[in-house]
C-alpha cells in the first residue's frame, strides 16, 4: 500500500516522496521579471519535496496578471532561474516550472500599457489587481482573434525551451485559475464562435495545440498540465464542468503526460461538484490532486488509490521541511498572509526548520 511517502514516477521522472509542492505565485522577482536570489534560496530550502512545480511564470512579455511574478521569455531570465534550479538539484530535489499567459487577468499597468487579451471581451469583475499605483478593477480584454493564436502557440514553445536551457526537469502547462488557457477551455469567459469556441472540443483547441508544441520540445513526459473545473476565482465558471473535465481527462491520455494536476475545488466554495472521480475513472496517468489536504487526508487518498501524489501550497509557505514534519507528525509553521505578495525575506525564506527550532 502506498503513502505519501512512497518512491513515484511522474513521466521521466522518478521522486523520492508524494509531498508535492504547488506552484506559488510570491511575486519575488525584480521588477524585469528576473528571478532573484531571493528565490534561489527559498527554492533551495523546499527541495525536499518529492517534485516543486515552480511558480507561474510568463511564457512571454506582457502577460503579467501580477507585480512582479517571473518570466521565462528573456536570456537574463534563464540565467536567473538556472540559479535556482542548480539550488534544487544540489539538494537532490526535482522542479518543474509552470508556463503561463495571464490573459484577461492582465492589466495595462503591468504590461506597459498593453492591452489584455482573452477568448471573449468578457472583464473580470469579482477582484481588483494589485499594481504600481495600488489596486485598480481589472479592465475589459480584447477578444484575441483567430489568427493571433498561433503566436500565443509559439510563446509557449520557447517558453518551453527555455526552461529547458534553465536547467528544469520538465514543465507544467497552467490551464487553470482564470488564466488564459483556463479563459478558453471554460463556457464563462469564452463566448466566441469559431474553431476556438463553442463544443468542449473547440474551446480546448488551444490548450492542445500548446501541448503539441510543449511536448515537442519536452516529450510528454516531462510535461504536466493544471485544471480547476470548479474554481470560481477571477470571475470563472462553466455550464457542465464535470462534462469538461470528463472529456479533457480522456483526451489527455493521447499524450502520455507526467501528470494530470487537478483542483479539487473552488477557492470561492460558489461551484460544487465531484470532479475526481471522472478523471481518476477515465485519466489513466499520474494524478495528482491539490487544494486543502492534511497529511492525514493526503495519506488516505493515496492509499485508496484515488490520487498518485498531492500538492500542497499553503503548508509549504511556512513550512521548507513539510516532508519531514508529515512523516514525524510535528506541528506545522503557521503561514502569514499579509506577507503572501510582499517582495522581502520576511514571511519567505525566515519560517525556521524542524532542526532550526530543535538548535534554538
Amino acid at each position: 500500500m502506498s503513502d505519501l511517502f512512497t518512491p513515484l514516477k511522474l513521466g521521466a521522472v522518478s521522486v523520492a516522496n508524494r509531498v508535492l509542492m504547488a506552484p506559488l505565485t510570491r511575486c519575488r522577482a525584480d521588477a524585469d521579471h528576473v528571478p532573484t536570489e531571493l528565490m534561489a534560496e527559498h527554492y533551495g530550502q523546499r527541495a525536499s519535496a518529492g517534485l516543486i512545480i515552480a511558480e507561474a511564470t510568463m511564457a512571454m512579455e506582457g502577460a503579467s496578471a501580477f507585480w512582479r511574478e517571473p518570466g521565462i521569455y528573456s536570456e537574463a531570465q534563464v540565467v536567473g532561474w538556472r540559479k535556482i534550479t542548480d539550488a534544487v538539484h544540489a539538494k537532490g530535489g526535482k522542479i518543474f516550472l509552470q508556463i503561463w499567459h495571464g490573459g484577461r487577468a492582465c492589466h495595462p499597468l503591468l504590461n506597459d500599457g498593453r492591452e489584455p487579451v482573452a477568448p471573449s471581451a468578457l472583464p473580470i469583475t469579482n477582484d481588483e489587481v494589485h499594481t504600481p499605483e495600488g489596486k485598480k478593477p481589472y479592465t475589459v480584454p480584447r477578444a484575441l482573434r483567430d489568427d493571433e493564436i498561433p503566436a500565443i502557440v509559439e510563446g509557449f514553445a520557447i517558453a518551453a525551451e527555455n526552461a529547458k536551457r534553465a536547467g528544469f526537469d520538465g514543465v507544467e502547462v497552467h490551464s487553470a485559475n482564470g488564466y488564459l488557457l483556463d479563459e478558453f477551455l471554460r463556457d464563462g469567459a469564452n463566448r466566441r464562435e469559431g474553431p476556438y469556441g463553442g463544443p468542449i472540443e473547440n474551446r480546448a483547441r488551444l490548450l492542445l495545440e500548446v501541448l503539441d508544441a510543449v511536448c515537442e520540445v519536452w516529450g510528454g513526459d516531462r510535461v504536466g498540465v493544471r485544471l480547476s473545473p470548479l474554481n470560481s476565482f477571477n470571475s470563472m465558471k462553466d455550464s457542465d464542468p464535470v462534462g469538461l473535465v470528463t472529456w479533457l481527462a480522456q483526451r489527455l491520455n493521447d499524450y502520455g503526460l507526467a501528470y494530470l494536476h487537478l483542483m479539487r475545488s473552488d477557492l470561492l466554495d460558489e461551484q460544487q461538484a465531484d470532479v475526481i472521480s471522472p478523471v481518476r475513472q477515465h485519466y489513466r496517468g499520474k494524478l495528482i490532486l491539490n487544494i486543502g489536504y492534511s497529511g492525514e487526508e493526503a495519506n488516505a487518498v493515496i492509499a485508496a488509490g484515488q490520487a498518485d501524489a498531492i500538492a500542497f501550497g499553503v503548508p509549504f509557505i511556512a513550512n521548507q521541511d513539510l516532508p519531514r514534519r508529515l512523516r514525524e507528525g510535528a506541528d506545522l509553521n503557521e503561514a502569514d498572509p499579509s506577507t503572501f505578495y510582499s517582495q522581502g525575506a520576511e514571511g519567505y525564506i525566515d519560517y525556521p526548520s524542524l532542526a532550526e527550532l530543535v538548535e534554538a
